[in-house]
């Protein structure tokens, strides 16, 4: 796994679960599959939520208009993702 997460803290008990889990596989192939496990798990809840948004209104096409016309470099305006 390419992208590691610098993790400042004590692991949370969710946390220390999912090494628990990783402690009994025995391939990386099975790590990979764990992995996808979790990414479809996050998908779907990223995938709920956005239902959520355009069901309430709160998103809509003219916000993905607008966002799409915007020129956020000419506004020296950066989005960073944070994990």
């Amino acid at each position: 796994m390419e992208n590691a997460i610098q993790h400042n803290g004590p692991l949370n008990q969710a946390q220390m679960s999912v090494l628990r889990l990783l402690g009994q596989m025995k391939t990386v192939g099975e790590v990979e599959e764990l992995r996808q496990v979790i990414l479809d798990f996050y998908a779907r809840k990223i995938d709920d939520g956005m239902e959520q948004l355009w069901k309430s209104g709160e998103w809509n096409d003219d916000k993905i208009d607008q966002i799409l016309n915007t020129d956020f470099h000419a506004q020296k305006q950066h989005c960073y993702a944070t994990v």
